[in-house]
């Protein structure tokens, strides 16, 4: 029983000990663009901040904020994820509910179509040419659409359903004269808010970050995502937009605070929502993961 626990306090240690590297490898990071990013621009340009901000100046984000490509880009995102993930929650688990039935007859037919998907994909330009030919390049579907469902999560869903939810409370739901549509609608998605949490949040994610969508069927700057536009002025060292006059070398060092900038403000709308699913991620990964 000794010797037990200590292996039990030494494991715990260890434990300890890599959740706070972890932890120092993500944090260090953070604090850094965090404090570069309301710095003055002069001391960035000079590598003298680091982890703490040598001053408090909120110019750039002002700057940042205030440009009218930055405010069109932002609202493009908050369309794009909140349709984009809408639409993708309900292909998600329309899809996952038949598959979760042990009565569905040929959901082993199905599932082996949508995970021949995760191995074998049409590619880039074939699926170029797709959206190309269907008229939706240069639209918010053309953005949305081509990746609206994820197999994957598609397969997580099917689980989480078929491993939650005994098929006898199905059997007792017809029994009371419940058709599919409504064991779906007053059964399963209240059962289910654990994984429809953590699939908003993983849907949402990637929406707000998607970028390469954009490269690829999106050329007006109208409807270019926030991530589209912050890249663009970064990558280009274009700041024209900003009204930003001077010499090359000042606006040089202004870009450089402009980049840190552009990380907070992409970065904090996903970090202030990310800790509401806290608590759904965690009991997402408990339930179903013991039955009887």
């Amino acid at each position: 029983m000794l010797n037990c626990d200590r292996k039990n306090h030494g494991f715990n240690a260890t434990v300890y000990v890599l959740l706070c590297l972890f932890g120092v490898i993500i944090l260090v990071p953070m604090f850094f663009i965090l404090a570069n990013s309301v710095s003055d621009y002069a001391d960035v340009a000079a590598g003298k901040v680091g982890l703490i901000p040598t001053s408090f100046n909120f110019e750039i984000y002002a700057m940042v904020l205030g440009n009218p490509l930055v405010q069109r880009g932002f609202l493009n995102s908050l369309l794009y994820t909140v349709l984009g993930t809408a639409i993708s929650l309900f292909l998600t688990f329309t899809a996952a509910y038949p598959l979760s039935r042990k009565d569905f007859k040929h959901r082993g037919f199905f599932s082996a179509i949508f995970l021949l998907t995760m191995f074998v994909s049409g590619g880039m330009i074939p699926t170029f040419l797709v959206v190309d030919g269907l008229g939706l390049r240069n639209t918010i579907w053309g953005f949305i659409l081509p990746g609206a469902l994820s197999v994957w999560n598609l397969m997580v869903a099917r689980s989480f359903l078929s491993q939650t939810i005994p098929f006898e409370l199905y059997e007792a739901a017809k029994i009371d004269g419940m058709g599919d549509f409504r064991i779906f609608i007053h059964v399963v998605l209240p059962m289910s808010v654990p994984i429809l949490a953590i699939m908003t949040l993983f849907y949402g994610v990637g929406y707000w970050n998607s970028y390469f969508n954009s490269l690829l069927y999106l050329s007006d700057p109208n409807l270019f995502p926030l991530q589209r536009v912050l890249s663009d002025i970064v990558i280009s060292n274009d700041i024209s937009s900003f009204g930003i006059g001077g010499s090359m070398i000042d606006q040089g060092k202004i870009l450089r605070s402009i980049q840190y900038v552009s990380i907070v403000v992409s970065s904090v709308p996903i970090l202030l929502v990310a800790p509401f699913f806290g608590k759904y991620i965690e009991k997402g990964a408990l339930l179903g993961s013991i039955k009887g």
